[in-house]
């Protein structure tokens, strides 16, 4: 599962994210500034989904089997479905996308909405070029004050085989189909740790694999509404 590393309160480094611009916005005075950082050599993630919300969304669970909208993420990198799932819910508080691919080094900042005591955060994002690996925070607490960050590992849906063909990875690198048949008996039928790209189809373990963690994701309140609490 992802990992809570460090809680940060210093002025400087709220000062620095407040100077941040982020790529989406949410009206509000209360507000979380997400920063996902791409820590791979070689692996992109889809547009990331970003949410907050007021109550526990089991979004997804190691050792069980992925939802579908997890399963979509993870093999096509849509993530519509799991935004349509989360605004469902009544403890939904606001959902945003980063809107475009983060390679590798780079950050990006989304900006949600935290009014109505909305203290959980979910992230999640496709990696590519993978078959249905994926980047994940399943309601995280999100910090009352200051920063929290988190270290994801790359997960796999357990949703489609990891034959690492071109033809089934969808993205820049492969170009291929992005969803499989759910029912292939090859399927492992549950969210675990992602094993890596082991080089026995089209893509090359010495450029494509990677060690976890693969995504460092900082989550800081940078404003506060005194109905908030």
């Amino acid at each position: 599962m992802f990992t809570l590393i460090n809680r940060i309160t210093g002025a400087s480094m709220l000062a620095g994210l407040l100077l941040a611009s982020p790529v989406a916005f949410a009206s509000g005075s209360a507000t979380y500034h997400v920063t996902i950082t791409n820590i791979t050599s070689s692996i992109n993630f889809t547009p990331i989904l970003v949410a907050s919300h007021r109550k526990k969304l089991s979004v997804f669970e190691t050792g069980f089997p992925a939802s579908d909208e997890i399963a979509t993420i993870a093999e096509s990198g849509n993530a519509a479905p799991l935004a349509a799932y989360i605004e469902s819910k009544d403890s939904k508080a606001d959902v945003q996308n980063s809107g475009a691919l983060l390679r590798p080094g780079e950050s990006v900042t989304v900006v949600v909405n935290a009014k109505h005591k909305a203290r959980f955060i979910t992230v999640a994002s496709m990696m590519l070029p993978t078959n249905d690996g994926f980047i994940g925070l399943n309601s995280v607490l999100a910090p009352r004050r200051g920063t929290r960050v988190y270290l994801s590992p790359g997960y796999d849906s357990g949703t489609e085989p990891n034959d690492e063909l071109c033809l089934n990875i969808p993205g820049p690198t492969c170009g291929g189909e992005g969803l499989s048949p759910l029912d292939n008996p090859a399927n492992e039928g549950f969210v675990h740790i992602n094993r890596g790209i082991h080089g026995i189809g089209d893509l090359s373990a010495s450029v494509y694999d990677w060690r976890n963690p693969v995504a460092k994701i900082s989550i800081t309140r940078v404003s506060r509404d005194k109905h908030d609490d």
